[in-house]
């Protein structure tokens, strides 16, 4: 049978609330109060709860408060309501409803503690809970880390059956029939002669009955949507050009905004002159804004045009403005007073590395853009206390609370409208752009302001993803892997992002050592460590984070060992593998790719393992070497997520994770020359081209874990294995990304 769930009646955030004649429905997993930001003013006879639900005479309307950005969550989400509800993607409306502190994310604590993912211990799941209370308190309402799918896998179901239940009591209170008599189908409760009654013709009846809070969540065997190939519900849209993304909104009366923003990040202009652009073609008027000055025009071409006529001075960067003297503050950072934490260390590390046989290795991965298809864009009206925010955000209640206070407004007075996002990689949880555009429409009250970044600007003031310098130090003995000890040196993600927030972290940056010291091998003498560096460019959440460099520190170096004792790349990983799920996703893609089996002259395959997010991934590369260039011709994937929710999306997931973590693998890096980053567009920020892609197997380990999300997971585990591939085809061991500034492409 179904996990059965018991929903307390002040905890049930969606009970039974009649919505402008509509009826809604939720759920929330603490039992205690949540203070509910619909039930003020509401009119005589309509009550409200923040709805995962909405049911009224026009349909039904699902709730989907994670944003989507091409992931498909907006799909998933509405599979888990509507799979208890019982009612087809066909039949419903999505919408991420609006921000409130009920929607935070309640699989975010797994990742903001120190713990082992498989660590049930009473301290491991006492953190997570002092964990998760914080994130409750805060209303940490987030779309990142991989969290969409554990967040809503049981809480969405247990909405859609609260839902189906409360609609089959209010049919049998107008009928007469016994609940134990009816069911549901296709939106509709159905009675023993076949009588059908639509939910929309129940709505108002179901608000007025006590809501059902005790339901049992349908058995796997009865499933429709989970686990079966379906349709994407903006699959349509998107196919024909229609999906209409936060860039193509415009407003009647807008006026277009382009900014220059301090491409250095160090403040305001040290002078600047605008008497040329001011006097370009439909320029309104040129201000003054945070960090730069804005220009406002009739249309996004003629701003931008006017943003770049401006001749402006910068203040020199905080950071060094060479990308010598990035490198040299990470080199000098391995001191104990930069230790930021230790998170794995077994046996006698020191003792092991002072005898014969130790490998030594310095491997180096470089800032990273986030560069989405569609650049940062927000749309903002000021009206008389109140305002409208359109925009994509995966911080939808920061962005209102940020919003808020640049116009001086209280948090609820601030509407954010969120949208369909074409790309982030975690770009979109930085939301400077949408507080200038507010700078600027409170200049402008009652008319809308678009701001769009141009993408030259967008990448130059990008907070970039993190660089990092690794220095390893290992030993092999009887063909064995016997010493491992990593050191990883970069600046703290979560401290600079989260800053600019006001938000102080105290404690250790579990990202420092993400993807490396919390690796399920049991290697004898083990240690990794983790150390801050400080004095860095800013930087942000970029897919993976942490794990983005670190696996291929880990991995590469952990090959290079393997290599040194002359062991087989897969075996070993097996043998020192020490979690079944980790050991059944190994041995998964070696079937997959028939590893052992010869291969022809210049063609090499190499393995890189990762566990992010919780998530055990396994990936082979396999590589041919041509006459002056390196080919990648397959990758295999494996990936165990516990369950899959939708297995075509889940199939792309992985394989774009993997084409992603290739392609910058590849040729990808910021530099910055003068404290400005040199790669502003695609032209200087090349990605892998359609020809260069391989061909990709996926394949889900189900069953042995608890259920996951894949949008990041793939990521990691890809450079390390090209890398390790290229080694297995030509001897080559490159130690520093891109690996292009060692071996060209075909």
């Amino acid at each position: 049978m179904g996990k059965f769930g018991r929903i307390a009646r002040r905890s049930f955030l969606i009970g039974s609330a009649a919505i402008a004649g509509g009826v809604a429905f939720g759920y929330y997993r603490y039992k205690s109060p949540v203070d509910n930001p619909l039930l003020d003013g509401l009119t005589p006879g309509v009550a409200a709860l923040t709805p995962y639900v909405l049911i009224d005479e026009a349909g039904v309307t699902l709730i989907t408060p994670r944003m989507d950005m091409g992931q498909g969550v907006y799909s998933l989400q509405a599979m888990l309501i509507a799979e208890e509800l019982d009612i087809g993607l066909d039949q419903v409306r999505v919408d991420p409803g609006s921000p409130s502190p009920a929607y935070y994310n309640t699989a975010l604590s797994h990742e903001a503690v120190p713990f082992d993912p498989r660590d049930t211990s009473m301290v491991a799941e006492t953190m997570r809970g002092v964990a998760d209370a914080a994130m409750k308190f805060m209303g940490m309402q987030i779309t990142g880390g991989s969290t969409t799918t554990p967040d809503g896998y049981e809480k969405l179901r247990i909405a859609g059956a609260v839902a189906r239940e409360t609609l089959k009591a209010a049919a049998a209170k107008r009928t007469g029939v016994a609940v134990a008599d009816l069911k549901t189908e296709g939106g509709a409760v159905v009675l023993p002669d076949g009588t059908r009654l639509d939910y929309t013709t129940l709505a108002g009846e179901a608000a007025e009955v006590e809501p059902v809070t005790e339901v049992t969540l349908r058995d796997q065997s009865e499933w429709r949507l989970i686990g079966k190939e379906v349709r994407r519900i903006d699959i349509v849209a998107k196919s024909t050009g229609t999906q209409v993304y936060s860039i193509d909104l415009e407003p009647e009366g807008v006026v277009h905004a382009a900014v220059r923003l301090n491409p250095r990040r160090s403040g305001a202009p040290s002078s600047y002159d605008a008497g040329a652009a001011e006097a370009m073609r439909g320029v309104e008027k040129i201000l003054p804004v945070t960090g730069g000055l804005a220009v406002l025009a009739d249309n996004t071409w003629r701003a931008f045009q006017a943003a770049d006529g401006i001749e402006v001075e910068w203040p020199a960067a905080a950071y060094p403005a060479e990308m010598e003297g990035h490198w040299d503050l990470l080199s000098a950072g391995f001191t104990a007073e930069n230790v930021d934490a230790t998170p794995r260390e077994a046996g006698d590390v020191d003792a092991a590395l002072a005898g014969e046989g130790v490998v030594k290795a310095e491997y180096r991965a470089p800032y990273l853009a986030h560069a989405p298809m569609e650049p940062v864009s927000a749309t903002v009206l000021v009206g008389e206390g109140r305002a409208d925010v359109w925009t994509a955000t995966q911080i939808p209640r920061f962005t209102q609370a940020n919003v808020a206070k640049v116009l001086g407004l209280a948090d609820e007075a601030v509407h954010v409208h969120v949208q369909m996002a074409g790309g982030s990689f975690g770009h979109r949880l930085e939301d400077d752009a949408v507080r200038i555009a507010a700078e600027i429409a409170n200049q402008m009250k009652g008319r809308p302001v678009k701001l769009t970044l141009k993408r030259e600007e967008d990448m130059a003031t990008d907070y970039p993803r993190q660089i990092a310098m690794a220095r390893a130090e290992g030993a092999v003995a009887d063909g064995k892997v016997v010493a491992f000890d990593l050191g990883i040196a970069m600046p703290s993600v979560i401290a600079s992002q989260l800053g600019r927030q006001g938000i102080s972290v105290p404690g250790p940056d579990t990202q420092i050592t993400a993807g490396a010291g919390d690796q399920p091998f049991a290697i004898p003498d083990y240690r990794v460590t983790g150390f801050r560096v400080a004095g860095l460019a800013p930087v942000s959440s970029w897919r993976s984070v942490g794990a983005s460099t670190n696996a291929f520190f880990h991995d590469c170096f952990l090959d290079e060992l393997i290599h040194a004792a002359g062991a087989d790349p897969l075996a070993e990983r097996i043998r020192l593998m020490d979690d079944p799920e980790g050991v059944k996703v190994l041995e998964t893609v070696g079937e997959m790719c028939g590893w052992g089996a010869e291969l022809p002259a210049g063609t090499g395959r190499g393995i890189g393992f990762c566990r992010s997010f919780g998530v055990p991934v396994a990936e082979v590369v396999e590589v041919r070497q041509t006459e002056a260039e390196v080919r990648i011709e397959t990758v295999w994937i494996a990936a165990g997520v516990g369950r899959v929710i939708d297995p075509v999306n889940f199939a792309n997931l992985a394989a774009g994770g993997a084409i992603f973590g290739l392609s910058h693998a590849m040729s990808a890096e910021v530099t910055y020359s003068d404290g400005m980053a040199e790669q502003t567009n695609f032209d200087a920020y090349e990605g892998m081209r359609m020809p260069q892609a391989p061909a990709i197997e996926v394949k889900a380990v189900e069953g042995l874990g608890r259920v996951r999300g894949i949008g990041e997971p793939p990521v990691p585990p890809a450079a390390a294995a090209l890398a390790n591939a290229i080694f297995a085809a030509t001897g080559r061991r490159i130690r520093e990304l891109p690996l292009s500034k060692s071996v060209d492409f075909a």
